[in-house]
């Protein structure tokens, strides 16, 4: 049975006009390295932590600010966003399709909340806590690009072209804030679209970012702001003593104009200087050390390694299942092409090791958890493979690990457009000497696969700015962001 809505009546929870009061017993193990008679050995004992709760129902009018925004990403969920608060439909050729918000975790998912006369109970995700309704945010944002949001949809070429016709008398008027360029820390083929960029040093650079919210918030009298980058994954920032590795050394950088702070940086800078939820969603290192340092000074919420959409979930979510069920994964062969703007910025070989790197991570975690299988510093072959028509590359391996191969092709191929193609070859060891080989084909519609994630990402930020909590030997509560 589905139900849209519940309350709970409990001795740890208490509903009051403005806030939601909850009382949580984390239940735990911790281990101890104890000498016994001599003999050292591991002890593992039950550990329980009291935890306290408010959240704050009053549900704001939402801001969310795309770095980015004229992208293929920006674009697709500005657009779905209002096909859904504006309930349209359009022909496609199978059928009259009706606007929706599936794949999106907050909006489109279900959780189990009891029991009624032996039958399980289900209630939407988004009824757990008062949340944004995503037909209630203002969108804004950045781009390199001055391409209204409607020609940016048009380019994308992601929806079809009957939704796209009653998408454009909303989206024409809509165009982005210039941006920030820097054709160091992406590739030499976006130079084309930069026609839209904020001059200045690094430092003014920040400033006029930090002056772009205020407008931004001031003028669509939105009452919080998330900001979240969805632009050009960048090349990886030299981390260095002296210039990023604190607070105090990145701001002393930032005063200088170092060239070595990229662009993603320059915004998470901004908004934790105005308290503003930043989200990362490309695989660059945008948080060196001295802005993470600068963030919990601020207590301002900073998160995302990159999306993660299509074929990076599908590896965790395999690898995870094969090594959790006593499987070992020896072999990992990983192939894609793509055709979309991300597919050609990831053709130069310095962005394209950001993103190999966010893949070969997905596989470590996995593998570091089990030494029954892995020995120290095993690790399986692992091989990752862009398909490019322009040319090709190889790349070094990133990783350190024994027995790790990553060997890289990489290519361009404008004819898929957003619809990326993926096939992956896993091949583990089993019982007794045994093979056994998955073999999957994937075709990921980048944008449509993204964009409820990129929903749920600033939805979730906002919420944890109205979530405070502390443990019961705590005197202060804590903001969760």
């Amino acid at each position: 049975m589905f139900i849209e809505s519940f309350k709970v009546e409990s001795p740890n929870v208490k509903y009051t006009e403005t806030e939601i009061q909850s009382v949580y017993h984390y239940e735990t193990t911790e281990l101890v390295h104890e000498n016994k008679n001599g003999i050292y050995q591991w002890v593992v004992k039950p550990k329980t932590v009291k935890y306290e709760f408010k959240t704050n129902t009053h549900v704001p009018k939402l801001g969310v600010m795309l770095v980015g925004w004229g992208g293929n990403n920006g674009s697709t969920l500005t657009g779905g966003v209002i096909a859904n608060r504006e309930g349209i439909s359009w022909a496609t050729k199978d059928k009259i399709q009706q606007a929706n918000y599936f794949g999106s975790l907050t909006q489109a998912s279900a959780i189990r909340v009891g029991s009624f006369q032996g039958e399980e109970i289900y209630a939407p995700f988004k009824s757990l806590l008062p949340m944004v309704n995503p037909d209630d945010i203002v969108f804004g944002g950045w781009d390199i690009s001055n391409m209204n949001l409607a020609d940016a949809m048009g380019r994308a070429k992601v929806f079809d072209i009957d939704l796209q016709k009653q998408l454009r008398p909303y989206m024409e008027s809509m165009v982005p804030l210039p941006g920030i360029y820097d054709p160091d820390f992406i590739a030499a083929n976006q130079g084309d679209r930069a026609n839209n960029v904020i001059k200045g040093t690094k430092k003014e650079q920040v400033q006029q970012i930090i002056k772009d919210i205020k407008e931004f918030k001031e003028t669509t009298k939105v009452d919080k702001v998330v900001v979240l980058w969805t632009a050009n994954t960048e090349r990886y920032s030299n981390l260095v003593v002296g210039l990023n590795d604190t607070m105090e050394n990145l701001l002393a950088s930032l005063d200088r104009n170092e060239a070595e702070i990229s662009p993603s940086t320059l915004h998470a800078i901004a908004c934790v200087m105005e308290n503003v939820p930043f989200i990362n969603g490309s695989p660059q290192n945008t948080f060196v050390p001295g802005l993470i340092d600068l963030a919990i000074k601020r207590n301002t919420l900073i998160g995302g390694d990159d999306f993660k959409s299509g074929q990076t979930k599908m590896k965790s979510v395999l690898v995870d299942f094969l090594v959790g069920a006593g499987i070992k994964p020896t072999s990992i062969v990983s192939y894609n092409h793509l055709g979309n703007n991300d597919g050609m910025n990831l053709s130069a070989p310095q962005t394209f090791r950001s993103k190999e790197i966010s893949k070969s991570n997905v596989v470590d975690d996995m593998v570091n958890s089990n030494a029954i299988l892995y020995e120290p510093g095993e690790h399986p072959d692992h091989v990752v493979v862009i398909k490019v028509i322009l040319f090709s590359l190889s790349l070094p391996c990133l990783s350190n690990s024994i027995g790790c191969l990553c060997s890289l092709l990489l290519q361009y191929v404008p004819y898929v457009g957003d619809s990326k193609r993926a096939m992956d070859e896993y091949t583990s060891e089993i019982f007794m000497g045994g093979k056994s080989t998955i073999v999957l084909h994937n075709t990921c519609e980048d944008s449509l696969l993204a964009a409820p994630i990129i929903l749920d990402l600033v939805l979730l930020a906002e919420l944890s700015t109205r979530i405070q909590f502390k443990a019961e030997d705590e005197v202060c509560y804590m903001l969760v962001a």
